[in-house]
């Protein structure tokens, strides 16, 4: 049976072959063909070779765009020295500026923030911590925090931007003529000082000592402490300083020297700012006016300020950044800025409770009054 099933198979496959052999295309046909096919390749390979190319340039061009995103993507580091309404408000400026000029958080900016909670050895461990992770900026909120980011970014190539930074050249952050003294910069909030004295003069016209607490330490209040005292006797005052090294010593100092002056006038002074409801519960109690130097002192409890919208001084820190990181200047290359508005800000319930009246020439041109106290 397998041999007969043998001779059947292959008498079968004899056929097919045979029926092949019959169906032979003319000569011409197959070279014709052949030509065609031999023209044909040619092309063939060009089309491979042009889809290989466009597909690289595909990949070249994404690549290009990748990278592109990669460096408009910015993580910067933000020291902050304390924790009181008017840093809060120069960081909250600062981000506000930065969203400005297409720089925002959540986007194309990572933030680390830390606050040094007015220690000064936290500050360098804050610099140091931006450093080792490094940031493309790092932002010194305050004097302090502004020296620490330095001194640790001098020894890199990280750029400094600093705000609330009373006296950028006495804290050697600056030059005499104001110009860098390195890869940093920023904004100054320096106090207007006679326009704080001449305010004063108009509420108080009776007092003649002004008190003011200081940190030692603090280089921008020692200089805000020399122009007060130059400046004082113009407007027939006496300034009676008091300073401290901690804010442990503010309410023994406070006590102290509310016995001395008629009124008090707030700096800048961060120690003593994060200390500000210490030192006006006891003028309070003994009805001695005590001034601010910024809208969220008064906000709390000062009388009236002259002073600056920290939120602005922020938004413009913010803007210097923004050049920085996007690479239309250096941090070298800008002077530090000061910010040239301060405005009116009185506390009508806080006139009210020391049985004090406005003048109408400031609130006349006030730029906001306040009529509670926030706690």
């Amino acid at each position: 049976m397998r041999k007969s099933m043998s001779i059947l198979m292959a008498a079968a496959m004899t056929m097919s072959l045979l029926t092949g052999c019959v169906t032979v295309e003319p000569a011409e046909t197959t070279a014709a063909q052949t030509a065609a096919d031999t023209t044909a390749a040619p092309s063939s390979d060009a089309e491979t070779e042009k889809e290989s190319s466009d597909a690289a340039g595909d990949k070249a061009e994404a690549a290009s765009e990748a990278a592109a995103d990669s460096s408009d993507s910015y993580t910067i580091g933000i020291g902050q020295f304390a924790e009181h309404g008017s840093l809060d408000n120069c960081r909250e400026g600062f981000l506000a500026g930065l969203a400005e000029e297409g720089i925002e958080e959540g986007k194309n900016l990572t933030v680390l923030f830390e606050n040094a909670q007015t220690d000064g050895g936290t500050a360098s461990q804050i610099a140091t911590s931006f450093a080792a992770k490094d940031v493309d900026l790092m932002c010194g909120i305050a004097t302090p925090m502004a020296q620490s980011a330095y001194s640790v970014a001098m020894k890199s190539d990280i750029p400094v931007i600093f705000t609330a930074v009373t006296d950028p050249i006495a804290a050697e952050l600056a030059n005499a003529d104001g110009t860098p003294v390195g890869e940093i910069t920023g904004t100054s909030d320096k106090l207007p000082v006679e326009k704080q004295l001449e305010m004063i003069r108009a509420i108080l016209p009776d007092a003649e000592t002004i008190g003011i607490m200081y940190t030692t330490s603090e280089v921008n209040s020692e200089s805000a402490i020399a122009e007060y005292k130059a400046a004082a006797p113009n407007y027939g005052f006496t300034i009676v300083e008091s300073g401290i090294s901690a804010s442990a010593d503010v309410p023994l100092a406070a006590d102290s020297l509310l016995e001395k002056v008629d009124c008090i006038t707030n700096l800048t002074d961060n120690t003593v700012v994060a200390s500000l409801p210490i030192i006006l519960d006891k003028a309070a109690k003994k009805n001695i006016p005590v001034f601010g130097s910024e809208i969220e002192q008064v906000k709390i409890g000062c009388l009236a300020a002259m002073g600056l919208d920290y939120v602005d001084l922020g938004k413009q820190t913010g803007h210097m950044a923004a050049k920085v990181l996007k690479g239309e200047a250096k941090a070298s290359e800008m002077n530090f800025e000061v910010i040239e508005e301060a405005a009116f800000y009185g506390n009508s319930q806080v006139a009210e409770n020391l049985g004090i009246t406005f003048p109408d020439s400031l609130t006349s041109s006030a730029k906001e009054m306040f009529t509670e106290i926030v706690q």
